[in-house]
């Protein structure tokens, strides 16, 4: 039962569901954004909790909450009071919607992605006391980020589309706007309900940068001791006013989880940045004219080679290397004319370099996995080089200097190109993938939407 001040904590809160999305805006204190957001999306937080529990184990081998006790292990101690506050009034806002929780919880839920991926590869054979274990580490993403001569009228655009699992994209539909008691007010894309920090990684501040990122492929470092991606991020998102506060926010007890170049975009000064992010390594690169991209190779060779395994980069057969060569061809064949509408259709693009012709694979930067038979791949350590594997672009965002001047981003919920997701038909299809039946759901056609 909701108490009369939990209410009005609620009643400063919006949320609107629209076009696939569920929309929420939540302002206050750090305790009253998480009530907020806790409260409104405690339907979507159970469902993706049922889900994320059953695929766990399949994935791994272990349980979710084997992953919650080493999650609280180690980081519950370390997570600044601020944040800590937030994940608390998420707790309390689901549990007063009447999915009982606690901040435990909370901090595990947050941490599940840099635990199961980035820890877990470093630990799995210790604790099963066998020299090789095959990592579950997936690549995500496809972006671009462009100013100057680059684009029709010299100002910043950026644009991002996820790739993962289809069973974990298809909560890739949270569009939220924070309006904080202290620091910036900013909008972003989040990977599920009552995540402190988007994960997905599209954010548009009132500081005037836009932001986003695509992991490193290969990378295999973790520091146990550092602070969790998922902290620094939200901090250096809320507080940062220029590229070099937000590199040196992020780089604050970096500990090599989601490592990630960072596309950065400074609205006030027109200036983009690629900031490559390893553990002992680092790279960032800057420019007030021209375009970077992000594909999930690595450009820094330190990390490319001292922090990573085979990541595909000069090799067409891999995701990684055709992305690159095919992001190359789109900024030569767009320079100078790229403006939002440009970097939609690029996000959308299924011009698959290795075969030479216009085909869905995973190989596009709108990778389609589930229609590709993998003839062609190269990469035997990469868990999603399996036929019809359930898995690609699961959304797609963008903005251009008005929406940024408005805290305003697209965004359009389901694969960048538009194509549907039928659950049914594809397990008919392939049934060795029936086993997922009640956990995968359709995505059908949805249109770009604009939030505010």
């Amino acid at each position: 039962m909701i108490t009369q001040e939990q209410q009005t904590i609620v009643d400063h809160a919006q949320l609107q569901k629209i076009n696939g999305w569920q929309h929420i805006k939540v302002k206050g204190t750090p305790y009253e954004c998480g009530f907020q957001e806790g409260y409104l999306l405690a339907d979507e937080y159970a469902d993706a909790l049922r889900v994320y529990k059953f695929m766990t184990l399949e994935s791994f081998g272990m349980d979710y909450d084997w992953f919650a006790e080493q999650a609280l292990k180690l980081h519950r101690d370390m997570i600044p009071t601020r944040w800590l506050e937030e994940l608390r009034g998420m707790a309390e806002g689901l549990t007063a919607a009447g999915v009982p929780t606690t901040t435990d919880n909370m901090i595990a839920w947050n941490d599940w992605m840099e635990i199961t991926g980035y820890w877990w590869p470093q630990n799995a054979g210790k604790v099963m006391s066998r020299p090789l274990m095959k990592t579950h580490r997936k690549e995500h993403c496809s972006a671009i980020v462009a100013t100057g001569s680059a684009t029709v009228d010299g100002k910043p655009y950026l644009g991002h589309e996820s790739f993962d699992e289809f069973w974990s994209g298809q909560y890739f539909n949270i569009c939220k706007r924070v309006e904080p008691d202290d620091g910036y007010a900013f909008i972003m894309q989040a990977s599920a309900p009552c995540m402190l920090s988007s994960m997905t990684d599209f954010y548009v501040t009132a500081a005037g940068l836009n932001i986003t990122e695509t992991t490193l492929a290969g990378f295999d470092r973790y520091d146990d001791a550092g602070m969790p991606e998922w902290v620094r991020i939200r901090d250096a998102v809320q507080f940062s006013a220029t590229i070099d506060e937000f590199v040196d926010r992020l780089n604050k007890q970096n500990n090599g989880g989601y490592a990630n170049a960072w596309l950065i975009a400074d609205h006030n000064t027109g200036e983009i940045a690629r900031f490559e992010q390893g553990l002992e390594f680092t790279s960032l690169e800057r420019t007030f004219d021209g375009a970077y991209f992000g594909c999930n190779a690595v450009f820094d060779p330190r990390i490319r080679n001292l922090e990573c395994k085979d990541n595909g980069f000069n090799d067409p057969r891999q995701q990684t290397g055709a992305r690159r060569q095919r992001w190359m061809e789109l900024i030569d064949q767009y320079y100078g004319k790229i403006d939002l509408e440009v970097v939609k259709k690029m996000l959308a693009d299924t011009y698959d370099v290795y075969l030479g012709y216009n085909c869905p694979s995973s190989r596009d930067i709108c990778a389609h996995y589930d229609v590709d038979p993998q003839y062609y791949a190269d990469d035997p350590d990469a868990v999603w080089n399996i036929p019809f594997y359930p898995a690609g672009s699961c959304d797609a965002k963008a903005a251009g200097p008005d929406d940024v001047k408005n805290l305003k981003m697209w965004g359009r919920y389901g694969r960048a190109d538009g194509v549907e997701f039928n659950a049914r038909d594809f397990m008919d299809q392939h049934p060795l993938w029936k086993w997922m039946d009640g956990y995968l759901q359709d995505r059908p056609t949805q249109p770009w939407t604009l939030f505010d």
